[in-house]
């Protein structure tokens, strides 16, 4: 199965737009959740995948530690799928 370059280019379009979504109902479910007057601090975390390697940051031990995990599962599931096109393409 080959994938030409309209079904890529709509792949692309559809992931880019579902990260586009993704973040405005976490802004929107932060800013309502600010609304709602919860009190605490603020935990999170990040993390910039640069080839395989993940750089991660956080602002504790438990957000860095989730992060961390996520970002490894990430470059699992790519490398795998980068193998699989790899083999479709033949």
């Amino acid at each position: 199965m080959a994938l030409d370059a309209n079904t890529l280019y709509s792949i692309g379009i559809i992931m880019i737009l579902a990260g586009i979504t993704i973040i405005i109902v976490a802004f929107a479910l932060l800013f309502i959740s600010s609304i709602k007057g919860h009190g605490g601090e603020a935990r999170g975390g990040g993390a910039l995948i640069i080839g395989p390697f993940p750089i991660v940051f956080g602002t504790d031990k438990e957000s860095v530690k989730a992060v961390l995990w996520l970002s490894i599962i990430l470059t699992i599931i790519l490398f795998a799928l980068f193998i699989t096109l790899y083999l479709l393409r033949g």
